[in-house]
C-alpha cells in the first residue's frame, strides 16, 4: 500500500519527537511492505520566523493532498510572553482545524503497570483505567467571536454551537463507545449554559440510534472531580471543545508523564495526528524529550490509515519498551534512553516479527544499537 503523509515538525522538541515517529513508519513500511512518501511542511512559530504567516499556504496544500498529516508540536516563549503579539503560533493550528474540518479531537488515556509509580494517583484508583475523550474541535468559545472595548476594560467571548456540530461528533463517539464497553458520557454545564442545554438535549436524541450503548451526564466541574477520585468509571467521554481542552489535560496525567498521550484530529479532510504535550523549548536539541507520543499518534495514524495489524505492532513495541525499562529521562532521570536512542530500539522491534522474549533479547538488542 502507497500513502502520502504530511510531516510537519513544528517548533521545540515537535522536530525532535516527529523523526522517531518516522523512523517507526519506516519500520512498518519494511515490515508490512508499504510505501510512505513523506512531504514536509511548515507550521508555527517556525513558519512565522520564515515567511511572516503561522500557517503558509503551501503547508495547507501539502496536506489537503496527504493521506494524513503526522505533527509535532507549536509554540515558543517569544510568543508566549508577548500577549501583544498581533501573529501568534498558535493561529496556524486552529486555522489548520478549521480549514479541514477537523471537528473531532479524540484523546485515548491509558496507564501503563510500569509507570504506576509515577502517577499522582494511588495505584488501586489506576486499575483498569482505560477511556478515549472525544473533544469538538472547531466550534465554541475558541471560535466565537471576541470583542474589547476602546479602553480594553471589558471584553467578551461568545459561545455559539449548532444541532450539526453536535451531531457530526456524536455519532463517531457512540459508535466508537459500540465497539469498547458500551458507555459514553457527556460533559457539559447544562444547569447554567444554554449551548450545554443543546448539546444534551440532541445526545438524548441520538442516543435512542444507540440503544445498545449506557449514556450518562456530568456536570464539568463533577467530571473534574471524577476523572481524580475513580478515572476507570469512564469508556467513551464527549464534550464541547473548551471542556475537552481542560478535562483532557487533566486526564493526561493519570498515566505519569503527558509525553505518553497521543491524539488524532479528524474530519471532512483526512486527520491530524500529534502527541498532546507542548513545544518544551526548554528541552529542545538536546535529545532527551519522550518520543512516545509522537510514536503512539503514529499508530493512530495507521488505525486512520486502515492499517489495523500495523498499528498493534508499533503498541506492542512501545508497551515492550516500558516494560524493559527503555525509557527517556522524564521517566526514569538515573536510567534512561535518549530520544533518538528510543526511536532506534522501537523501531527495531516493529521490524522484528518475532514474539517477546527474555532479558536476553533486550541486551542483544541494546549490543546491536550501541547503547551504553
Amino acid at each position: 500500500m502507497q500513502k502520502k503523509i504530511t510531516v510537519i515538525e513544528g517548533d521545540g522538541i515537535g522536530p525532535e519527537v516527529t523523526a522517531q515517529a518516522v523512523k517507526v513508519l519506516n519500520a512498518v513500511a519494511t515490515r508490512f511492505g508499504h510505501t510512505f512518501e513523506y512531504q514536509y511542511a511548515l507550521m508555527g512559530a517556525c513558519a512565522i520566523d520564515q515567511t511572516g504567516n503561522p500557517l503558509p499556504d503551501e503547508t495547507i496544500e501539502a496536506c489537503l493532498n496527504g493521506d494524513a498529516i503526522l505533527f509535532g508540536a507549536i509554540g515558543h516563549p517569544k510568543y508566549d510572553n508577548d500577549p501583544s503579539a498581533k501573529v501568534r503560533p498558535e493561529q496556524g493550528l486552529l486555522k489548520l482545524r478549521k480549514t479541514l474540518g477537523l471537528y473531532a479531537n479524540i484523546r485515548p488515556i491509558s496507564t501503563y503497570p510500569a509507570l504506576q509509580h509515577l502517577s499522582p494517583l494511588k495505584a488501586e484508583r489506576l486499575e483498569n483505567v482505560d477511556f478515549v475523550i472525544y473533544r469538538e474541535l472547531t466550534g465554541g468559545i475558541y471560535f466565537g467571536k471576541k470583542t474589547i472595548d476602546e479602553a480594553q476594560t471589558v471584553a467578551s467571548d461568545d459561545c455559539t454551537y449548532t444541532r450539526e456540530e453536535i451531531e457530526r461528533i456524536a455519532h463517531p463517539a457512540f459508535q466508537h463507545a459500540q465497539k469498547r464497553r458500551k458507555k459514553l458520557t457527556l460533559v457539559d454545564k447544562a444547569n447554567v449554559l444554554e449551548t450545554s442545554r443543546l448539546w444534551r438535549k440532541v445526545v438524548q436524541e441520538i442516543a435512542g440510534q444507540y440503544p445498545d450503548v449506557a449514556v450518562d451526564f456530568l456536570f464539568v466541574d463533577n467530571a473534574a472531580m471524577q476523572i481524580i477520585l475513580n478515572p476507570a468509571q469512564f469508556d467513551v467521554v464527549l464534550t464541547e471543545n473548551m471542556f475537552g481542552d481542560i478535562i483532557s489535560d487533566e486526564a493526561s496525567v493519570i498515566s505519569g508523564s503527558l509525553g505518553l498521550l497521543p491524539s488524532a484530529s479528524i474530519g471532512k479532510s483526512g486527520g491530524l495526528f500529534e502527541p498532546i504535550h507542548g513545544s518544551y523549548p526548554q528541552a529542545a536539541g538536546k535529545d532527551i524529550a519522550n518520543p512516545l507520543g509522537s510514536i503512539l499518534s503514529a499508530a493512530m495514524l495507521l488505525d486512520h490509515l486502515g492499517m489495523q495489524a500495523e498499528a498493534g505492532a508499533v503498541r506492542d513495541a512501545v508497551n515492550w519498551s516500558l516494560a524493559e525499562g527503555l525509557v527517556t529521562q522524564d521517566l526514569d532521570p538515573n536510567q534512561f534512553q535518549y530520544t533518538s536512542q528510543l526511536g532506534d530500539l522501537i523501531s527495531a522491534r516493529v521490524e522484528d516479527e518475532r514474539p517477546p522474549s527474555t532479558g536476553k533479547r533486550r541486551n542483544r538488542l541494546l549490543s546491536s544499537l550501541t547503547i551504553i
